[in-house]
C-alpha cells in the first residue's frame, strides 16, 4: 500500500515561475547556461550554481553552503512563497510534439521506498548517492521530483480532469516550446480521495530518479537514527515525487557509443560478431531496429543489421531478455572489452529522441568508432525486472515526462 501524501511545497510567485522554472544543470551548454545566468537573475540556475555571484567554480560542500544561502535569498526577496495548507499539485506538460502528461506532484514515504512497496529498476553508484544525500541535507531542500509511475486509475483520473477544468495557478512555456500547468489542490475531501486510491495501489514504480530516491532514502535512515523522538512524520520520511500512470509514460531507448573496436581491425571485428549475429549491410542510409534482439549497427560509413542467433544465447530471466544487457553479453564485454558500463571512459551514450542520425554523426567526426541501436524497452519489461529483484544496465532508459526543477520545492 503506497503512501502519497500531499506537502506544503514552496513555489514561485505566478509572475515569476516562468522565469524561475529550468531544466536540471547538466542539460545546459556551458554558452546556454552563461547566457540565462547572465540575462535572467530569477533563474533557479542562480541557486545550485552559486559561484557564478563570485565568477568562480565552488565545489563540496562550500558550494552546498552557498547554494543555501541563495535559496534563502530567493526566499528573502519573495521569489519563492510556502504554502500555508498541504496540498497534492495536478501538473500537466504538453510537449512540443504534442505529447500529453497528466500526474500529481506529492510526497512520496522513503519507507515504502526500503519496503519494496516503491521499486527501482536500475542501478545506483554508492558514491553519488551519499553526495546527493550531503547535499540535500546541507541546502534542505529538494527540487527536482522523482519520476514515479502507478497502475492506471479511473477515480485518480477523475480528480485530475476535474481539477484541469479551473483556471491553472501556473501556465507558461519553456524555450523548448513545452507548456507546463500546474493547479493546487488543497480540497480535504478529494485529498482523502486520492491518499486512499494510492494506499490501494500495491506497488509503484520509480521511472527516473532512482539516484535522488536512493539519497533521500540514506537522509532518512541518518535523521532517524539521530532523532530520539522520530515520529514517522518529520518531513525528512518523504521525498518529492511526481507520480503519473503507465499509459502516459514515454520510453525512448538509449544508443550505445564505442570509442575503439579494442585493437581489432574491422574485418576482424565483424567476424566475432558473426559468432552471436546474422550480419546484414544495409549500406549509408539510417537504418534502425524493428524489434526485440535486433540492433542497427553503424561502422566505418556504413549501417548493418544484427539478428540474435538465439540458439546460440540463453535467455534465464527477464534481465537476459533485455537488449542493454544482451548487448553487453554479447558484444560489449567479450568483443569490445567493456566490463564496467558505469565507469569505463571509452563507452558513452546518446538518447534515442536525438534519432539515428545523431549516432551517425558521432562516429563521422571521429569521436567514436562504432555506435549501436535498439528498439526502446517496455513498461512491461521495466516492470518485471523491478519485481524480480534485478537490476537494468545503466542508460537502458529514457524517460520522459521531464519536469523543471524549481517549480515545486520540498522542503526537509
Amino acid at each position: 500500500m503506497a503512501k502519497i501524501l500531499p506537502f506544503k511545497a514552496v513555489r514561485p510567485t505566478r509572475d515569476k515561475v516562468s522565469l524561475v522554472a529550468s531544466r536540471s544543470y547538466q542539460t545546459y551548454t556551458q554558452a546556454e547556461r552563461e547566457a540565462r545566468l547572465d540575462y535572467n537573475p530569477f533563474s533557479f540556475l542562480h541557486i545550485v550554481n552559486p559561484g557564478y555571484k563570485y565568477d568562480r567554480e565552488i565545489t563540496g560542500t562550500e558550494r552546498y553552503s552557498l547554494v543555501r544561502n541563495r535559496y534563502l535569498e530567493f526566499k528573502e526577496d519573495h521569489v519563492f512563497k510556502h504554502d500555508e495548507k498541504p496540498s497534492y499539485y495536478i501538473y500537466k506538460i504538453v510537449d512540443r510534439d504534442n505529447q500529453v502528461f497528466n500526474g500529481i506532484v506529492a510526497a512520496a514515504s522513503a519507507e515504502d521506498y526500503e519496503n519494496d512497496v516503491i521499486k527501482k529498476h536500475e542501478e545506483t553508484i554508492e558514491y553519488r548517492e551519499r553526495i546527493f544525500k550531503d547535499y540535500l541535507k546541507t541546502v534542505g531542500f529538494n527540487a527536482e521530483p522523482v519520476l514515479l509511475t502507478y497502475p492506471d486509475n479511473a477515480i485518480i483520473a477523475t480528480v485530475i480532469e476535474t481539477v484541469q477544468k479551473e483556471r491553472a495557478e501556473f501556465e507558461f512555456t519553456t524555450t523548448y516550446r513545452d507548456t507546463h500547468y500546474l493547479w493546487k489542490l488543497e480540497n480535504e475531501t478529494t485529498i482523502e480521495t486520492l491518499k486512499k486510491e494510492f494506499s490501494n495501489i500495491e506497488t509503484v514504480y520509480i521511472a527516473d530518479g532512482h539516484h535522488r530516491s536512493a539519497s533521500s532514502n540514506l537522509l532518512y535512515k541518518e535523521e532517524k537514527s539521530k532523532n530520539p523522538n522520530h515520529s514517522g512524520d518529520e518531513s525528512y520520511n518523504y521525498f518529492m515525487s511526481f507520480l503519473i500512470p503507465e499509459s502516459e509514460l514515454r520510453i525512448h531507448e538509449f544508443n550505445r557509443l564505442v570509442k575503439d573496436l579494442n585493437n581489432l581491425t574491422k574485418e576482424e571485428f565483424l567476424i566475432k560478431l558473426d559468432a552471436f549475429y546474422r550480419i546484414e549491410n544495409r549500406g549509408i542510409m539510417p537504418y534502425k531496429p524493428s524489434k526485440k534482439h535486433h540492433f542497427s549497427m553503424y561502422l566505418d560509413g556504413e549501417f548493418y543489421s544484427l539478428y540474435l542467433r538465439k540458439s546460440i544465447y540463453k535467455f534465464e530471466n527477464s534481465l537476459e531478455k533485455l537488449d542493454a544487457q544482451l548487448l553487453y553479453k554479447t558484444i560489449l564485454k567479450p568483443i569490445l572489452g567493456i566490463d564496467d558500463l558505469r565507469n569505463d571512459n571509452r563507452i558513452m551514450y546518446s538518447n534515442g529522441k536525438k534519432d539515428i542520425i545523431n549516432m551517425k554523426s558521432s562516429v563521422d567526426s571521429g569521436d567514436f568508432a562504432v555506435g549501436f541501436g535498439m528498439v526502446p524497452v517496455t513498461i512491461h519489461e521495466m516492470k518485471q525486472i523491478a519485481d524480480d529483484g534485478l537490476k537494468m544496465p545503466p542508460k537502458s532508459t529514457f524517460i520522459e515526462p521531464k519536469l523543471r526543477s524549481g517549480v515545486t520545492i520540498y522542503e526537509f
